[in-house]
């Protein structure tokens, strides 16, 4: 990769460094494990987060690691050349800052705002792991690449178990149904709720006409505060059972 550069020896004579001597050489084969590794180590994230349908994937997670282990190589040993060049210092790191802020971007990406909830920080945060793992492997930091890959690994996958089981938090949803004229809708809507200790943060109440030919329609909007472990389609098929309810809808 690039000229070997001459060291000077005391009596003021040139000798040429071995590869194993000059920091900024490599030899085709260590790239290729390097590369590979960033491939295999970027998978086993990617794989976790495609297991559970996150916007960041096995292909993207791959992308990025692959991606930082590249420009890595590059910022290290892309400018040999200039190695031996007497007003030239290297610095190793400028190309990898700059990785670190770019994966900001992407992450920002994966982040959805909807309704009263956020979702994908934590594929956004893995996005931004799986690029520091690659610069890792880029720089030949093995251990801590493979070390962190492990770790992530449990964080999102057996953290992920622990939280569901262990942490009992519940999640502000908002519940929207839509009936006909039901002047007790509101009253048994709270009842039903209540009777499955589910708090009500604030209710919305208005009459509209869905379509110009459908007759006017009353509809609840409510922000309410469930288990984590109950699921929306049990919610929805309860409140269908209500009299006169056309639509419900749950975010």
């Amino acid at each position: 990769m690039g000229h070997i550069p001459q060291a000077r020896t005391v009596d003021g004579s040139d000798r040429s460094v071995s590869a194993a001597e000059n920091p900024w050489a490599i030899d085709y084969t260590v790239i290729l494990i390097r590369l590979g590794l960033a491939v295999f180590l970027g998978g086993l994230i990617g794989f976790e987060r495609e297991q559970h349908n996150h916007p960041a994937g096995l292909r993207t997670h791959i992308l990025v690691c692959l991606g930082s282990t590249m420009i890595m190589l590059l910022s290290i040993y892309g400018f040999a050349d200039f190695a031996r060049e007497p007003n030239v210092r290297i610095d190793p790191a400028r190309l990898a800052t700059a990785v670190i802020t770019g994966i900001g971007f992407l992450g920002a990406g994966t982040i959805l705002f909807t309704g009263k909830s956020i979702t994908g920080l934590t594929t956004a945060a893995s996005l931004w792991v799986v690029a520091a793992i690659g610069l890792q492997i880029g720089a030949g930091f093995y251990f801590g690449a493979v070390a962190g890959t492990f770790l992530v690994f449990i964080t999102l996958w057996v953290f992920n178990k622990m939280e569901h089981r262990f942490l009992k938090s519940k999640k502000v949803r908002k519940l929207t149904i839509q009936a006909e004229s039901e002047e007790e809708l509101l009253d048994i809507v709270t009842n039903k709720l209540a009777s499955r200790s589910i708090v009500t943060q604030k209710i919305t109440l208005q009459r509209i006409r869905p379509s110009p030919e459908a007759p006017l329609c009353m509809e609840v909007q409510l922000d309410i505060v469930v288990p984590r472990s109950m699921e929306p389609k049990e919610m929805v098929a309860e409140m269908k059972q209500i009299g006169g309810v056309v639509a419900v809808s749950i975010e």
